[in-house]
């Protein structure tokens, strides 16, 4: 699974969008937001949305990252010029969160409802389970208490919530979250429960990787989700895109695409196949060119493992059987970006993979040989080995082209197939880097 962060704005759109479909009785969820980005138009948004002008609000950063009432972050009970005033503020400065500095560019503006119990609910992914987290008292502090007020609900993937007894499971706390939740004689039992269960069938469904809302508050038989953070499974595009609808995946706080990660991507949102990179480390030793988004996490891991994360250069995916143009401009990127620089004792490129179940091996590498048949001078100019291991689909005869490329352009290329354990080559590469 791959997790990608999205906007607290379009995580409110996406829940809004399906709890009545989800909900076993109506849920009135308030969803009302504004996205302002740096090219609003102020006057048009309160066009679009004129509660923007009539209510009172509150406006907060939209980029990813969290506490932000801990960070004064937090502008309530505005009006509209005043949120313009903020926004403006905050916009004409650099900001530093958690040792991280960048520009404030995106902020989500939300009616200000003034409310007086808070509550949290989180849903994450475990091997065999879901696990649901609840407690009765949400808000900033929710970590500092979290052994004596949150309770853990785990899910079996194989069970339906609908037969799941939520009321039970709250255990102790469902009695004093009843008692204490009462508004004008109405009590929010059901509702409480109705909304766990539909949230996590929306989470199911529309293949999230994390869901949490802290601090949501009931008002008038209305859930307000005052704060969302929420992570998709982008690998799942070709599942549920259709229901995510216009998502963004954006950058976290304070970091920027480098032009090659941009290109990866524009490259990516035109095929069916994935096609990911993040620059790590520039100047690193170890580059990856790995085959499948699991197998790029265990090839990360080994490298950390034996010592060399400091020098692992980047991170990223070719899957999905991209075509052979593709993976020629995917390796051709890899290339570029490692050959910029010089290294004492020169550089390795990884090019793994486990065992592809659709993905014609042999194409794919065909476009990769283009790549290094292209950069063959600066390959050999930086001392750059390189260490295949690759099975599936015509493995066997895009490992020989490979290991023939190898020898006809005279860069040392190292070829395995499935019968070697899927991370050996890592240990390999370290051990050439070591024995020098």
């Amino acid at each position: 699974m791959s997790q990608s962060a999205i906007r607290e704005y379009n995580a409110k759109k996406i829940i809004k969008q399906a709890i009545d479909k989800y909900s076993n009785s109506s849920i009135d969820f308030e969803s009302r937001s504004a996205l302002v980005t740096p090219n609003t138009s102020f006057e048009d948004l309160a066009r679009k949305n004129p509660w923007l002008t009539q209510e009172k609000l509150v406006v907060k950063p939209d980029q990813l990252f969290g506490k932000r009432g801990k960070h004064g972050l937090v502008g309530l009970n505005l009006d509209y010029t005043g949120v313009q005033n903020w926004i403006k503020e905050k916009t004409s400065k650099k900001t530093t969160i958690d040792k991280v500095t960048g520009n404030l560019t995106h902020f989500i503006i939300s009616p200000f409802i003034s409310h007086e119990k808070e509550y949290y609910v989180a849903i994450k992914d475990e091997e065999e389970n879901d696990i649901i987290y609840f407690s009765k008292q949400g808000g900033v502090d929710i970590e500092d208490n979290w052994e004596s007020k949150v309770i853990e609900i785990k899910i079996d993937v194989l069970k339906n919530i609908d037969d799941i007894d939520i009321g039970a499971k709250l255990g102790e706390l469902e009695n004093k979250v009843i008692c204490e939740a009462r508004e004008s004689g109405l009590g929010h039992k059901n509702l409480i429960i109705n909304f766990i269960k539909t949230l996590y069938k929306i989470y199911v469904d529309y293949n999230f990787a994390y869901l949490e809302i802290n601090p949501f508050a009931i008002k008038n038989n209305k859930v307000i989700p005052l704060d969302v953070v929420a992570k998709l499974d982008d690998t799942a595009a070709f599942e549920s895109g259709v229901n995510w609808g216009d998502i963004e995946f954006p950058v976290p706080f304070g970091r920027d695409f480098s032009e090659a990660e941009k290109y990866i991507k524009n490259l990516d949102a035109k095929t069916g196949a994935s096609l990911k990179l993040t620059i790590l480390n520039p100047k690193g030793k170890i580059w990856t060119m790995v085959a499948g988004g699991g197998a790029s996490v265990i090839y990360a891991d080994t490298i950390s493992d034996l010592g060399m994360g400091s020098e692992m250069a980047n991170y990223g995916e070719y899957s999905g059987n991209p075509n052979t143009e593709e993976t020629y401009e995917y390796a051709k990127t890899i290339l570029d970006l490692m050959t910029r620089e010089k290294s004492q004792n020169g550089k390795a490129l990884i090019i793994g993979g486990g065992i592809a179940n659709f993905t014609d091996v042999a194409k794919t590498f065909t476009g990769i040989i283009q790549a290094l048949r292209e950069f063959r001078e600066k390959l050999i100019e930086n001392n750059i080995k390189i260490y295949v291991r690759r099975g599936g689909p015509n493995y066997e005869q895009g490992l020989k082209m490979i290991d023939a490329a190898g020898k006809e352009i005279g860069v040392s290329i190292q070829v395995y197939g499935p019968e070697t354990h899927m991370t050996e080559i890592v240990k390999l590469a370290i051990d050439d880097f070591n024995s020098l």
